[in-house]
């Protein structure tokens, strides 16, 4: 018996071992529904198909496999595109399924037309919309394969009536889908140029990204051979920083320690999987970046040493021909100097302020951070808690950070935590969530209530847009419309009939938060944070308030950073004494 498209979209996606789909009921996708219905994937019901798009970005990112979020045509697609932008950029694997009105009436103005095939074409890697079902079959291969092969999010355009239609042919969707991930060697020349630039060069700094995730053995061999302090950008902190005795910490406008001054000193720079794209912190002098796509080289810095290959091939290629380096000092001064740096700052944010109120934001991270599980999950909205994510989060090789670190968009870490929560329900999955973040896509409070899911969402509640405030001190400019009235998250979780506690004194700061992680359901704490502490040092001049500098936005940013100092004084273990 012939089956109709619905029917055969949903039984190829539980062939490739998809559990549940994020979405929103609707008119036009309600065929599809009703597959899922008599199928064994869950259906995760949202309050907004945006949250869909960040909770299957999440599950993707969270499991290395295949997520799906669903939205019905008009502006059920639209609220899609702000998720799938972000899980686009960040590489995650997800099927985007995009109901349309009726095949017919495409062109006629019709209620709740959109052309979803071009408006999410620059949010995927692949778009396309199924004119009948026995097509709409090839592009569902082509789809899932597309993502599955690292091309980003695949949306498929589906007009209702297409749903129901009976297919005729199926083979497209039989076949075995590639999941392997292929090593790519490095031209053998520019492997070889890279080689003899860290052989002439007499200091070497690595500045690594999210790209070395595969590639911490190698990358560790590399440091150690020449000599090399390592500093790295945000997305590459929770793979390389833990147990390293080459960091110096992260650089950017969330930077600290000795990072800047290491890349900017060294004799050579190489820049090994990041897209970093705050060119204003990059030397142009002397620079080698390594990345598996070429076409992310050179885009950021002037690069004089460019191999295109994978980091983990790359290095083990170079490594027989780079020869070592005994002169340690560089190395030395930089662990030295990242040590003094963090010293300096790290107690006037975390010691002494367990009685003032409001609470230093700074101090419950770092409480949070101590108490969580070892495997712990975190998703992080954008803004101020980036800050506290980037600085208090101890990674250690089990721990995964998640955030719109390329999107930047905010309220993301609710929804994430969601998607994070149901693909790993043995983890611990925590959310900092800024109260702007938190107030913008707050209904899916109820999505955690609805399926259980035991997430533990830390609300920083300055009543700020803090990190705008920042920004606008940075440039010179006076705040304006960046404070609220206040707001209690506890009462609002109440409501939705979750756990809530209530955070004001800081003597009860890590009672609360070891409660809150016990506890095996949904959980909020509302923790009402001083809307001053920007992260800003205690001495701060006027002319680093105003305009913008690279000098001025790392004393800004030059904030506490919990237990780094531990690996700082670990570190200066390492250095051979006279």
């Amino acid at each position: 018996m012939a089956k109709i498209y619905a029917d055969l979209l949903i039984e190829t996606l539980e062939a490739q071992g998809v559990k549940r789909i994020y979405g929103l009921v609707g008119d036009s996708l309600n065929p599809i529904v009703d597959a899922v219905r008599r199928s064994d994937i869950e259906w995760v019901h949202v309050r907004n198909e945006e949250a869909a798009a960040f909770a299957a970005e999440a599950d993707s990112l969270t499991t290395g496999e295949l997520a799906v979020c669903a939205a019905s045509c008009g502006p059920g697609n639209t609220h899609l595109i702000q998720g799938l932008y972000d899980a686009h950029r960040n590489g995650a694997k997800v099927l985007a399924i995009a109901s349309h009105i009726p095949s017919a009436q495409i062109g006629s103005k019709f209620f709740q037309e959109t052309h979803p095939e071009l408006i999410f074409q620059e949010c995927s890697g692949y778009c396309e919309m199924a004119n009948g079902a026995d097509q709409g079959t090839r592009i569902l291969h082509q789809a899932i394969q597309s993502t599955l092969a690292g091309k980003g999010v695949s949306v498929l355009v589906v007009p209702g009536d297409v749903t129901l239609e009976e297919v005729s042919d199926a083979s497209p969707v039989t076949g075995k889908l590639s999941r392997g991930k292929p090593v790519v060697y490095p031209d053998a020349a520019e492997a070889a140029a890279l080689a003899r630039a860290i052989n002439e060069a007499k200091t070497v700094a690595l500045f690594v990204g999210e790209g070395m995730k595969d590639a911490r053995a190698e990358v560790l061999a590399l440091a150690e051979k020449i000599k090399a302090p390592i500093g790295h950008a945000l997305g590459g902190k929770m793979h390389i920083q833990y147990d390293n005795p080459f960091d110096v910490g992260m650089s950017g406008l969330l930077g600290y320690g000795a990072a800047h001054d290491a890349t900017h000193e060294a004799d050579l720079l190489i820049l090994v999987g990041t897209d970093f794209p705050y060119n204003d912190f990059l030397p142009t002098k002397n620079v080698a970046q390594i990345d598996i796509d070429a076409s992310h080289i050179g885009r950021r810095t002037r690069v004089s040493y460019p191999v295109a290959g994978d980091v983990a091939a790359t290095i083990q290629n170079i490594l027989p021909h780079v020869e070592e380096k005994a002169d340690r000092s560089f190395l030395d001064k930089m662990l030295k100097e990242h040590h003094d740096k963090l010293e300096h700052v790290v107690e006037a944010y975390t010691e002494g302020v367990e009685h003032l109120k409001p609470l230093h934001p700074e101090y419950l991270a770092n409480i949070i951070d101590e108490e969580a599980a070892a495997d712990a999950v975190f998703t992080v909205d954008t803004g101020m808690c980036n800050v506290w994510g980037a600085r208090y989060i101890t990674p250690n090789g089990q721990r995964q950070q998640i955030g719109s670190f390329r999107h930047g968009t905010m309220a993301n870490a609710l929804p994430m935590a969601i998607g994070a929560q149901a693909a790993n329900p043995g983890r611990q999955v925590i959310s900092f969530s800024g109260d702007g973040g938190l107030s913008m896509l707050m209904g899916e409070l109820l999505t955690a209530k609805l399926h259980d899911l035991p997430v533990k969402i830390f609300v920083f509640n300055n009543s700020s847009l803090g990190m705008v405030k920042l920004e606008m001190l940075v440039q010179g400019l006076p705040e304006h419309q960046t404070d609220h009235e206040h707001v209690n998250y506890a009462d609002i979780a109440a409501a939705a009939g979750i756990k809530h506690f209530r955070l004001e004194d800081p003597q009860d700061a890590r009672r609360v938060i070891r409660d809150a992680l016990a506890y095996p359901g949904p959980v909020l704490v509302d923790m009402v944070t001083d809307p001053n502490a920007l992260s800003i040092p205690p001495t701060l001049t006027f002319e680093q308030f105003y305009g913008f500098s690279k000098a001025a936005a790392r004393t800004v940013l030059n904030g506490g950073v919990g237990r780094m100092l531990d690996l700082a004084k670990a570190n200066l273990r390492n250095i051979p004494r006279p």
